[in-house]
């Protein structure tokens, strides 16, 4: 149906389809002529900037593009694309869109309920909307930067114009992203005629949130700290091993809040890099050795190496998987092999190390979820790590980061690391607010912070944490903690769920459905949810175990169940921290 006050007559021969697209038209057309009138009033024109982002770099880029709108003597408004209806988005003159792709090819969770409603054949035209992408993401991936190049498509479809060619940005993004929105604010400034100096925001457009002042420590001058506590969480008998870091802040200045995450920058373990050189008959050339040890990745092969080796060795093993065209058949014959294993196969066509360096990606810090609160230990940074091991009786493999921090840190060795701001993902600023977590595993990390942040502050506020791993006498991480959380009254309610002590398999879903009317009524009372941990399995588990309770205590079916979760999402009550 039209919406209440359309210009369509009801008895116009016109499908609902047709309806909505003329009702979107018609909106584009009034919304124009309402920005022309505006005209002389404040800035030269508002700009908004929606960002959709899951770690936090697409806000921040859209905080400085914001911040430069307003020096060039324009308007801006930021916004989160879930806060944003295709319907408003028809009222907007000039739109800048920063989007990253999380996974495999997805909307962040803050874009995905606007991606749905833009793509709907219901969407209205935007004849009247300038418009211009900027893409984060990672080549590592096969849908490198899918997110945005979905909302440039669309955009484009529905009749916008394309105000600058949109860019896509590897995760050196910096440099790309800083180029992108000088051109972009030039292009800005020649079609709203723009003083091109400051100005201020003018009556009508609301006042930016301050941005976190972003530190001097990123990933180009990283803080070299002091690991001053390496301790195992899990029990030696564990199939796991989980360990706690404690990182000193010392005179860095570096602030954080709970909920933000930790990069760690790491270096390739030696014994690799030696049996690499020796393989590639180089294993006296100390320099290269160096920029192995500390600038290449050589555990996770490059989409550029692995088409390389099935160039160059069509009857590899490797190049047999790629030819079947099946992605999830490559996947699984990659998982768990690093460059070293793809050399062995392609035999004596694999290239040589000169042709082999250019092929190798950029050695990246690791992020972790901070599992500290700042008003319980703003000297440190705390981190919970599972280490990766695995093998065969031929090599065994290690996780980069993992065993960096648990084998190879000495009291004189520094680790460089920046915090990595997530706005996003953090303790509620109602006190008095109830809080749910769910985070098996390592996931609990940003609930021991989130449980310290309200211990400090006195929140009044209920605390429902869901925790659950293997076995209870080997993997209870931080069990003394919580236990005593609990007997303070600041763990309100506590579930676990050890998967292997019985012969049925129980997860924190299981205990999510088992206590379905408690959970429901904790969110009519207001409560945030808030989900950390694996993203491929148990995210997408908790999110149908959470629709299947909201459903059965509302009995109104799928539908209504999923447009609940929607609306969690949009007042962002339901967050998560993913990987």
């Amino acid at each position: 149906m039209p919406p209440t006050g359309s210009l369509i007559p009801v008895d116009a021969p016109f499908s609902a389809a047709q309806e909505s697209w003329l009702a979107g038209f018609i909106a584009g057309i009034a919304a124009a002529g309402r920005r022309a009138s505006a005209a002389g009033d404040g800035p030269a024109a508002t700009i908004d900037v929606l960002f959709g982002t899951q770690t936090g770099n697409a806000e921040f880029v859209a905080d400085e593009l914001a911040a430069g709108t307003r020096a060039r003597g324009l308007g801006a408004r930021t916004a989160a694309l879930d806060a944003v209806t295709p319907e408003q988005l028809a009222t907007m003159s000039h739109v800048l869109v920063v989007v990253s792709t999380y996974g495999e090819g997805e909307l962040p969770d803050n874009a995905g309920l606007f991606w749905e409603a833009l793509q709907s054949d219901t969407a209205p035209r935007l004849e009247g909307t300038r418009y211009a992408v900027l893409g984060l993401g990672d080549r590592g991936y096969d849908d490198f930067c899918q997110a945005a190049k979905l909302i440039d498509t669309r955009l484009e479809q529905l009749g916008a114009g394309r105000l600058h060619e949109r860019v896509d940005c590897d995760v050196d993004f910096e440099e790309p992203a800083a180029a992108w929105t000088g051109a972009v604010l030039d292009r800005l400034v020649a079609e709203t005629g723009a003083s091109g100096t400051s100005g201020t925001t003018g009556a009508s457009t609301p006042a930016a949130t301050p941005a976190r002042v972003r530190s001097p420590w990123n990933k180009r001058t990283p803080y070299p700290s002091r690991l001053t506590v390496n301790r195992l969480l899990s029990s030696p008998r564990s199939a796991k091993e989980i360990r706690h870091y404690e990182f000193d802040l010392g005179d860095s200045g570096i602030t954080y809040e709970a909920g933000d995450a930790l990069a760690v920058v790491p270096l390739n373990d030696d014994a690799l890099v030696g049996t690499l050189l020796d393989h590639l008959g180089a294993s006296g050339d100390a320099e290269t050795a160096q920029l192995l040890r500390t600038e290449r990745e050589i555990r996770t092969p490059s989409k550029e190496l692995i088409a390389d080796l099935v160039e160059r060795a069509p009857s590899s093993e490797l190049a047999a998987v790629v030819a079947h065209g099946d992605r999830s058949d490559l996947d699984s014959w990659l998982w768990g092999r690093d460059v070293l294993d793809l050399l062995q196969d392609a035999g004596s066509a694999a290239p040589d190390l000169a042709e082999l360096l250019p092929l190798l990606r950029p050695l990246q810090a690791r992020q972790y979820s901070i599992a500290s609160s700042p008003l319980a230990h703003g000297d440190r940074i705390h981190l919970t790590i599972a280490s990766v091991r695995y093998g065969t009786g031929q090599r065994t493999y290690e996780g980069v980061a993992s065993t960096y921090l648990a084998d190879r840190i000495g009291e004189d060795t520094s680790v460089g690391i920046y915090v990595q701001p997530n706005a996003s993902f953090g303790v509620p600023a109602d006190d008095d607010a109830p809080m749910i977590m769910i985070g098996p595993g390592t996931g609990i990390a940003p609930f021991r912070g989130f449980l310290h942040e309200r211990a400090a502050r006195g929140a009044a506020g209920r605390n429902w944490l869901f925790f659950g791993d293997q076995h209870r006498d080997t993997d209870f991480v931080y069990e003394d903690e919580l236990t005593d959380l609990r007997q303070r009254g600041v763990l309100t309610e506590l579930d676990l769920a050890f998967s292997r002590d019985q012969a049925e398999k129980i997860y924190v879903q299981t205990r999510m459905r088992e206590r379905s009317r408690e959970l429901y009524g904790w969110l009519e009372e207001g409560a945030h949810v808030y989900v950390c941990g694996d993203a491929s399995r148990m995210a997408k588990d908790v999110e149908t175990a959470l629709l299947g309770v909201i459903g059965e205590q509302r009995g109104r079916g799928d539908d209504d169940a999923a447009e609940y979760l929607a609306d969690l999402r949009r007042a962002k009550r339901y967050v998560r921290d993913v990987y």
